[in-house]
This record gives C-alpha cells, sequence and structure tokens, in this order.
C-alpha cells in the first residue's frame, strides 16, 4: 500500500509544498524563504531552501542559475556543518550533471552524496543519490551493472511504501527492458508504474510512465493514434508544472511515434521542435537525440545521403564521447536502416 508521493528536496520552511507544485511557484517560494535565512544568518535552512530552488531551476532548464544554487546550497550546509544537507545538495549537482551529459561527474558528486547521506543519518538521500547512480548507469547502457541496484532499490522503495521512489525504479526497469526488446515486460511495468504515481497523485512520475506506455505501443502495436493521445495527457501535466525536460522528452517521443507511422513531415517538425527545446535548456543527451531522430526524419525525405552519413557519423563520434553505448547503438541501427552501413565502410 503506497501513501500519498512526497518532494523530500523541498525541506525546511518548503515542507508544505506538494509534488506537484508548479515549478514556477516553487522558485518564488524558496528564492523568498533562501533570501530570508541568508539575512538572518541561518546557514542550515539557506542550504535547505537553497535545495529547492537548484532544483527548481534544473527542471525548468535553467542550467546556469541551478549550478550556482546547489553549490550555494553545499557552502551553507558546510558552514552549518549539516552533513545531510551537504549530501541532499550534492545529489542535487550530481543530478544536474547528468542532465548536462557530465557522466563522469554525475558519478562522482552522486557517490560523494550517496556517502554523505549515510553518514549524515539521512535514508531518504541516500537512496536517492544511489539511484541516480542506478540511472546515470542506465543511461549509459551498462545495464548489467546496474539493473541488480535497480531492483535493490525498488525492494526498498515498496518496503517503505514511497510511491515516488516506486514509480522511478519501475520506470528505469521498464526502460532496460524496452532498449533489450523485451515489449511486453516494459509496458507491464510502465503500466504499474502508471497506477502507483496516478493513486499516488504523483503527476510528474505519472507524465514519464505515460510517455513509456506510448513508446511500446507505438513500437510493439504500431498504433501511433493510442500513443500519441497518450503522449497528450503527458503533455498536459508537462506544461502545467513547467516540465521542461519533459516536455523536451515528450516532444521527441512524439517524433519518434511520427517517424514508425511515417509521417516523416510531421516527425521532423516535432524532432525540430525538441531540439530547440534541449538546446535551450542545454541537454546534451536529449539534444543528441533528437538530432538523431531529425537526421533519419530528413533522409527519408530525401536528403543527401553523403550528408546523411556524415552527421551520422558526427554523431556516433559525440554520444561515443558522452559515453552513452546504447544512443551509439542506435546510430549504428540508423544507418543499417537507411542503408549506409556499406557506404560508411
Amino acid at each position: 500500500m503506497y501513501g500519498k508521493a512526497f518532494a523530500p528536496e523541498y525541506q525546511g520552511a518548503l515542507t508544505t509544498l506538494s509534488v506537484n507544485a508548479s515549478l514556477v511557484d516553487v522558485l518564488a517560494a524558496g528564492t523568498e524563504e533562501l533570501r530570508a535565512a541568508e539575512r538572518a544568518g541561518r546557514h542550515a535552512e539557506a542550504a535547505r531552501s537553497g535545495l529547492a530552488v537548484a532544483e527548481a531551476h534544473r527542471r525548468l532548464g535553467q542550467v546556469r542559475e541551478a549550478d550556482r544554487a546547489w553549490k550555494a546550497s553545499y557552502r551553507a550546509a558546510r558552514t552549518a556543518c549539516d552533513t545531510a544537507a551537504m549530501a541532499w545538495a550534492l545529489w542535487s549537482g550530481g543530478t544536474l550533471a547528468r542532465q548536462r551529459g557530465a557522466l563522469a561527474l554525475a558519478r562522482r558528486l552522486l557517490a560523494l552524496a550517496a556517502d554523505l547521506g549515510e553518514r549524515g543519518g539521512d535514508v531518504v538521500v541516500r537512496g536517492y543519490s544511489l539511484a541516480g547512480l542506478a540511472e546515470t548507469g542506465r543511461i549509459q547502457g551498462d545495464y548489467e551493472a546496474v539493473g541488480r541496484l535497480h531492483e535493490q532499490l525498488l525492494a526498498e522503495a515498496r518496503r517503505r511504501g514511497e510511491a515516488r521512489h516506486t514509480v522511478w525504479a519501475l520506470e528505469g526497469i521498464a526502460q532496460m527492458h524496452r532498449n533489450s526488446g523485451a515489449w511486453d515486460k516494459a509496458y507491464e511495468l510502465f503500466e504499474e508504474a502508471a497506477r502507483i504515481a496516478e493513486g499516488a497523485d504523483d503527476r510528474r512520475g505519472h507524465a514519464w510512465a505515460l510517455r513509456g506506455l506510448a513508446d511500446i505501443v507505438s513500437v510493439r502495436d504500431a498504433d501511433a493514434e493510442r500513443a500519441l493521445a497518450l503522449l497528450s495527457e503527458a503533455e498536459r501535466t508537462c506544461r502545467e508544472m513547467n516540465l521542461v525536460s519533459a516536455l523536451a522528452y515528450n516532444l521527441k517521443m512524439r517524433g519518434n511515434v511520427l517517424y514508425r507511422a511515417g509521417r516523416h513531415v510531421q516527425a521532423a517538425k516535432m524532432y525540430e521542435r525538441a531540439l530547440a527545446t534541449f538546446r535551450g535548456m542545454d541537454e546534451p543527451r536529449g539534444e543528441a537525440l533528437a538530432r538523431l531522430g531529425l537526421v533519419k526524419a530528413r533522409a527519408r525525405l530525401g536528403r543527401d545521403r553523403a550528408e546523411t552519413a556524415a552527421e551520422l557519423a558526427e554523431l556516433a563520434r559525440t554520444l561515443e564521447r558522452m559515453g552513452l553505448r546504447h544512443a551509439r547503438l542506435m546510430v549504428a541501427r540508423a544507418e543499417q536502416e537507411l542503408g549506409l552501413t556499406a557506404e560508411a565502410a
């Protein structure tokens, strides 16, 4: 049995904020509390309100502001000798690093956060940091290494009845099954995640689960209209909560669905929108994936084969530098799909 989802990153005077609060509202409340804490010299409170500010900036795609905010939160926590608050700040920094594609830095910061969380006696930040490490490994395509950690974190979340973390773990495991071709299992897990998220009023988790279901419905069932309807439902949540990153990935998935349905003009336009959003928030992984979709759509619309091959080769090098194994394989499959493998050789 799961209780209502909550947001442990909203701390101190901000604990009353809902997990579904608009990020604009979170940023405003957090900034007000942060300034009051700084004026009063309350460093521990400054660290905790600063964490909410950092997370709001990050999720709004305001990378530079998020970077400044998590570092300021860490400094305030260190001044207050608050080990758990230091861990939360590092978790935020590690999550931002992963969003920006700096995966080695993400692993380093998240490992430090997990260690400090354990030392500070905060099991929640330790769990979130381990989850961040697991997600970083999953994004890199290192499924064997992080699969067991995902399962362990899922079991812990189920045992404690933490809906939000259960949903996160289910979605991560589902994505690994989807990328390995186990579509039925992936659908089952995304469906469970959507059901738990809806019951716990975790709108962010529900939106991500709907995106996962749309992907499976598109690739397994070739049902573009149902997939697009699921994405439209998720998009409403993304816009209402100002979830910029989630919206960008939703747009990219909409491009995927349209591409698979042979609607290449519409797909190209959707990839262009996603690409512009990713670039605006300095998210290189999303940018690379949107570029890959756009290259494929343009190739289907008659783009010069040599130009297509050159851009795919450049994308492969970019993904290799970022350490994204699965995405690199996606480029190889695109080359094969477009009949460019022999030409590249």
